[in-house]
């Protein structure tokens, strides 16, 4: 054992490269980490130092809900991470422990309850019908990704967060600039801040509001005392740059169909089975690169007999908790009946993506007009001429060409 509990050593520290992975590949470096041990050392590219690194499906739930571990600390530390510029906004709810979080979360809670969501499933239908015409209307070839993997989710975000129509686009462009590292440290600054100063705008004009979207809950909020300006903000930025994350995970997941005839046509042959498959997917699928945001160990405590001390920087791996053998009985294989499938693809505890339901939603009705209204959907090119993402944070293709 290398526990420092047991023998006073300490697990090596492991370089964390940032691969740029294809298709829906697992990171094989996340892989020899969970061979190594439930609890790990990892230096990521950008940053300082080293971190902890949790990959067991029970220990990463613990560390997710304990509130041990604060992420407001992590704004005073250089914590070692994937992104090569690290810009958090102070107040932001990503960055907030509780009870400041659970404050900020119950200001838009209403939007995102399963009411919420349902509330958008007619117009949200509508628009991705008006999207599968065109791409129909066009003929084949096409690229799905353009046409309505990347069209859809950001229509519907921008319907719950109340963003006008006409400005759909230039939120499209700043959270691809946000999210990329490809275009430097300070194009996305700079696009953070012209999304930032966008949604001022919007939510202090919305202070007497009773509308039902984001930003008018958070309008009324603000107007309230409830949260401050900034606050109401850095949260609308986050809910806005989450939405477009189900351009990626569709993608990937439209690209594993696609390539394995035999899930689709189960598909199409059991439509009842779509709900439980779409959650085997999001288990199997792996949606970002390395990892997301760290905890700051706020006392000493002990994972799996290796003590983590006070202040020490800590990660959890949704992707590998979702890969547990103990929990998901050959997990490397995609069992589109597996009951019960509780994967965390959408995380756990106070930071669980407020989202999950809408992005549930979003491939549901996806999943039905894609394989019911075009039936001789498949890939355009060989799988391994499909391009993916270079330098993102999160992982998809580029673009998806498509044929039928």
């Amino acid at each position: 054992m290398t526990e420092e509990t047991l023998t006073g050593v300490v697990p090596p520290v492991r370089d964390w490269p940032a691969l740029d992975l294809t298709g829906t590949d697992f990171d094989p470096v996340l892989a020899e980490l969970m061979r190594e041990g439930p609890v790990t050392r990892v230096r990521l590219p950008n940053g300082e130092g080293w971190a902890w690194l949790v990959t067991r499906y029970d220990d990463v739930r613990a560390v997710a809900n304990d509130p041990r571990f604060g992420r407001e600390a992590v704004l005073d530390k250089p914590v070692t991470r994937l992104a090569p510029h690290f810009i958090p906004d102070r107040g932001a709810v990503g960055f907030l422990d509780p009870p400041d979080h659970t404050r900020l979360r119950r200001s838009v809670a209403a939007a995102f309850t399963a009411k919420g969501v349902e509330r958008l499933r007619g117009r949200a239908r509508d628009m991705l019908d008006a999207l599968v015409d065109r791409l129909l209307d066009g003929g084949p070839p096409a690229d799905l990704t353009s046409a309505v993997l990347g069209p859809f989710p950001i229509a519907v975000i921008c319907e719950l967060m109340g963003v006008p129509a006409g400005d759909r686009d230039d939120m499209h462009e700043w959270t691809q600039l946000i999210l990329s590292s490809a275009h430097g440290k300070e194009v996305s600054e700079r696009a953070k801040r012209e999304m930032s100063a966008y949604f001022a705008e919007l939510i202090g004009a919305r202070g007497n509001s009773t509308g039902e979207d984001v930003t008018s809950l958070l309008g009324a909020a603000v107007g309230r005392g409830e949260v401050t300006a900034q606050e109401a903000v850095g949260l609308a930025v986050l809910l806005q740059i989450g939405g477009e994350a189900v351009t990626n995970n569709s993608g990937q997941l439209f690209y594993l169909l696609l390539t394995r005839p035999d899930l689709v046509a189960r598909l199409r042959a059991e439509p009842e089975i779509r709900p439980r498959a779409i959650d085997e997917l999001l288990r199997y699928i792996p949606h970002r690169n390395a990892v997301g945001l760290s905890r700051i160990a706020l006392e000493d405590v002990e994972i799996h007999g290796t003590r983590i001390r006070a202040g020490d920087a800590v990660y959890v791996s949704y992707l590998a908790a979702n890969r547990d053998p103990d929990v998901f009985p050959e997990p490397d294989t995609v069992d589109l009946t597996r009951s019960p499938n509780p994967h965390v693809s959408f995380g756990f505890g106070p930071h669980y993506c407020p989202g999950g339901m809408l992005a549930r939603l979003e491939e549901e009705l996806l999943m039905d007009a894609l394989l019911d209204r075009v039936p001789g959907l498949s890939l355009a090119v060989a799988p391994d001429q499909v391009p993916f993402r270079k330098g993102a944070l999160i992982r998809g293709p580029e673009s998806l060409p498509v044929t039928w």
